[in-house]
Order: C-alpha cells, then structure tokens, then sequence
C-alpha cells in the first residue's frame, strides 16, 4: 500500500469543489480530511487538521488564492500546496508555483493527472518506498472454529504493537453479534462501530480517534454493536469505508473476525496485509484450516497472505502431534503460542492484557515473537527455505489431497 495523504480542499465554486472532492475520495491513497467553500476559512482548516496537502482552486479570485497559496506556504511548510485552476496560462502559473505551491493542475482534473500530481507530493513527503513513511500493517484474525483463541490473541497482539511508542495500533471487533474485545480490556465504549458506520460519510480522521476507546496500553479500540439489531446497518461496503479510515489513521490495524466467514469477514480479510489463521492441534480444527485454505486459493492473492498460528500448544490432553498437523495441512506452522489456561483466565476475568498481567510468562513471550514475526519478513517459512509454501500438486490445489472425497 502507498502512503495515505491527507487532504483538505478549498474551492468557492461548488460544482468544481464537488466534482475535484468526488475524484479525491474515489482514491485508495486519499483520505479527504477537510473541504471548504471560502478561501478566508483555509487557514483555520489547516491549523486545525494539519493535513499532508492543501488543494486550493484559484478560479474564484486568482489574486486572492494566489496570496492564500503564499500565506499557507509560509506558514504551514509541512502542508503540500497543490493549486488547481481551469486556466493554463503560464503567467498564473508562474505567479502560483512563485507564491509556494508543489504543483499545479489543470481543471477539470482527469484521473491520471491527479495521481500524478499526488504521487510526486507523495514522493516529496515521504520520499522513496525503501526510505519513506510507514504504510498501515492489517492482520486480520481468523479461527479455525469457535473458542481456539482468537479474540484473545487479537487483543494481546493489539497491545504488544502499541506498548511501542514508534506505533499506533487499532483493534476493529467484527464478530458483530458476540464480540467481547471491550470484556478483554475492561472498558465500556461510549461508541461502536454501528455508530462509525452511521457516520462515515461525514467522519475525519480527529473525529473518529474520538469515537474510538483508548486502552490504557495505547490501543485503540472499536467494539461491535451493542444491540443485535445494529448489526444489519453494517455491509460491506461500509466496512470497506471504515478499514481505509483506520489505514489512514494508524500504523496498524488488528480485525478480530468472527467465525462465520460472512462478506463483512472477507472484505476485511481481503484488505488485510496478513491473516492469522489461528487453530489448535485436534482434527476438527485441521480440518476446516484444510477446507478453508480451499476456499482461500480461490481469491487471488489470499492464500499467500495466510499464516497458520496454533495455539495452546503443549495441551496433552489427546492432542495430534505438531508433526502429524504439518503433514497434514502440507505447510509448516508460522507461531506456536504455549498452553497457559491458568494465566488466560486469570487476564480474561480481570480484563488486563498479557503485558500488563504477566509480562514474563511465556504465552506472553509468544505473543511479542508473533509481533515481531508478522512485522518482519513477508513469508517466514519461505524466507527460511522451509518446505510446504507454495508449490502446486499435480497441477491441483495442494489443499485438496488432504480432503476426503477429493481426487489426489
């Protein structure tokens, strides 16, 4: 993903303001923080969002815009000035750039134009992809089945990225009917997602870091909706709205999914950067990462971002052996978290993170080598040289020999 640039627009003309505004929120790498219909008001509007670049449309009043380019340009250097005008003649050109704008474009806008533009304020902002600034990471958390730990290991993963200062981590609650993210970090939200939804269109990135519950550990939270009910005002489409918001406004995103695999879940795990498939060592659980990791092979692109994470590993109790679970789902485990049923229980009830409630214990350790393994390298068994990574069998789905009824 590109960096996110955030936008605030002035243009006295409505038609031109709202056709330019239609254009920038139809862009992934955009995020429209602000729009204004008078150039006198700019100014508060940049003091107040601070945003990555100001778009003035100079047709209104060239002379006034021109001078507006000049003041903004002096006094926020770290706001990028684009100017846009109808006109293309190089004496308002040149008077612009002069007063301090980054680039100049021609209206109406055409789309290729405008990432253009963007893409070189982008590149000036941030500079190169290898020495630039921090894109959104997206792990969104899958299970195997109900109850093999995935809330849990969503929330303490939350905590462990955002106890480092250089992060800002957000947690999205997606199991939309029993989503008990809030329980694990004892907090009572005064907003939920059904709120953010209901507001989206009219969300800024200060307003919803408002909306959202700040934990104590730095993490963020927005938690499903209260009543059942609320759940049918979320789609897919909105979900969509709402993860690109968060792109733009943190450093990382968890999404606890629910365990129905709905379209909401796969839009989310569509956007995501990785997914944490997380099981445990028994054959119902081998089995459907066997039948999802099926279905995953049909999305392009998804099932190379998928990373299986067992845990409460160590279980005696009538567990398959790590061994006969690899030879099973042919690919090797990315983490293992241990067995700790005392030190769980004890976090789930008192509603504090791992970090926080037994910083030394090993699922603990576990958790924070998860976080450094999913920010680190894109596939670590295929970076190891590790076996079971991509290779096709027989020309079919690798997957499909481990289910039964299926041809090898």
């Amino acid at each position: 993903m590109s960096n996110v640039l955030r936008i605030a627009l002035v243009d006295p003309n409505d038609k031109s303001r709202e056709a330019l505004k239609a254009m920038l929120v139809s862009m992934d790498t955009i995020w429209l923080e602000a729009d204004c219909s008078r150039y006198e008001f700019f100014p508060d509007v940049i003091e107040t969002t601070a945003p990555d670049v100001g778009v003035i449309s100079l047709d209104s009043d060239p002379d006034q815009a021109i001078a507006l380019v000049s003041r903004m340009a002096a006094e926020a250097p770290s706001t990028a000035i684009l100017a846009a005008s109808e006109s293309a003649d190089g004496q308002l050109i040149l008077r612009t750039m002069r007063a301090g704008a980054r680039e100049f474009l021609t209206l109406p806008a055409v789309g290729e134009e405008l990432d253009a533009a963007l893409a070189r304020v982008s590149q000036q902002k941030f500079g190169s992809a290898e020495s630039g600034g921090r894109s959104c990471e997206i792990y969104a958390i899958a299970g195997a089945t109900g109850g093999v730990g995935t809330t849990s290991a969503a929330v303490n993963l939350g905590c462990v990225l955002a106890s480092d200062p250089q992060n800002s981590v957000a947690l999205l609650d997606l199991d939309l009917a029993l989503g008990d993210a809030d329980v694990f970090l004892d907090s009572i939200p005064d907003y939920t997602l059904a709120d953010v939804v209901q507001n989206v269109s009219r969300l800024d990135i200060q307003l919803l870091k408002r909306s959202l519950t700040k934990h104590s550990s730095g993490l963020y939270l927005l938690p499903r909706p209260v009543e059942l009910q609320d759940a049918l005002t979320i789609t897919e489409d909105s979900i969509r709205k709402v993860i690109g918001l968060l792109k733009a406004s943190f450093t990382h995103l968890i999404i606890d999914l629910s365990k129905t695999y709905s379209p909401i879940d796969m839009a989310a795990v569509e956007s995501a950067t990785k997914v944490v498939l997380v099981t445990q060592l028994d054959l119902p659980c081998l089995r459907n990462v066997v039948r999802l990791m099926m279905s995953f092979e049909e999305i392009d692109d998804l099932s190379a971002k998928v990373e299986i994470v067992v845990n409460r590993a160590g279980l005696d109790s009538g567990q398959i052996s790590l061994k006969k679970a690899k030879e099973t789902l042919g690919r090797e485990i990315f983490s293992l978290l241990p067995n700790d049923y005392r030190t769980m229980v004890e976090v789930r009830n008192n509603g504090v993170p791992l970090i926080t409630q037994a910083p030394k214990a090993a699922i603990t350790l576990a958790i924070r080598d998860l976080a450094t393994r999913l920010q680190g390298k894109a596939n670590a068994a295929e970076a190891a040289g590790e076996p079971g990574s991509e290779e096709a069998i027989a020309g079919e789905s690798k997957w499909k020999k481990f289910w039964p009824g299926a041809k090898a």
